[in-house]
């Protein structure tokens, strides 16, 4: 899944989680911290796998339920402790990312699917080509510039990007959250 996908899917979970424990739409923080949690497992795991060689893979410990789940079981404490919705936001939209990658690759009919979030138990086999972790990113980015760009996938494509208007319109129904920070920051840099 890709970030823009990740950032989707997670802004829809915490919609719908502040909407049930907190009667609102998420604020400007919860906002905030579902751009940064629905990124952090591929901004951990990537550079270790791509570029440091740690893993075989992009999937690791930041991906891994046997590693960040228990972490988010602390955070996710926290937020029962304190009726903290800000930490129950993080916790539903980093869990997001694993849970997508794997929903992901079961619509792809991949059989390594849950292998994405079992490591060091299960790992996926290492890449057939070496590349650094640019070099990587480029070739995928690449590929999926070339599914975009395929006349037959037309229909997949108007489907894919149906998703992205509708959440963009729950954002938006939402109250744009996240927006209020950008102008709070466009204020104090015209007061200097």
């Amino acid at each position: 899944m890709w970030p823009w996908g990740h950032l989707a899917f997670g802004y829809v979970c915490v919609s719908a989680l502040t909407r049930v424990f907190a009667g609102r739409p998420p604020s400007d923080r919860e906002a905030l911290l579902v751009l940064l949690a629905t990124q952090l497992p591929d901004l951990v795991d990537k550079p270790l796998g791509w570029g440091l060689d740690l893993y075989a893979t992009g999937y690791g410990a930041a991906h891994s339920v046997l590693v960040a789940g228990p972490l988010l079981l602390v955070v996710l404490a926290y937020a029962v402790r304190k009726r903290s919705v800000a930490a129950l936001a993080f916790v539903a939209a980093y869990a997001s990312h694993p849970a997508g990658d794997v929903l992901s690759a079961l619509l792809d009919d991949n059989p390594a699917a849950l292998s994405r979030v079992l490591w060091p138990v299960a790992d996926l086999p290492a890449y057939g080509t070496e590349r650094g972790f640019a070099e990587r990113a480029l070739h995928y980015f690449a590929a999926y510039a070339t599914e975009l760009a395929d006349p037959t996938a037309l229909a997949a494509l108007a489907a894919y990007a149906s998703v992205f208007a509708a959440v963009g319109a729950l954002w938006l129904y939402d109250g744009a959250p996240g927006t209020g920070l950008l102008r709070d920051a466009e204020r104090r840099a015209r007061r200097r």
